[in-house]
């Protein structure tokens, strides 16, 4: 199934989770990510459970610190 990840099509097995895709994407520091799916933010609890669709549209977000 084709999905869009970081705005790059991607080719990827069906029903493939979250968790998957953080490590198949080789994601750095992956407990510090936040993801994205049809523009809604998921729970890091159900990255393990949530299976992605054909379509989707997922972004890895990573939310820094720090400035004055």
């Amino acid at each position: 199934m084709k999905i869009t990840v970081n705005g790059d099509v991607k080719e990827v097995k069906d029903g493939i989770t979250i968790s998957e895709l953080i490590e198949q994407e080789k994601v750095e520091t992956p407990e510090y990510v936040s993801v994205s799916v049809n523009e809604a933010f998921e729970q890091k609890a159900n990255f393990d459970t949530r299976k992605l669709k054909d379509g989707d549209v997922v972004e890895f977000l990573y939310f820094m610190g720090g400035g004055q």
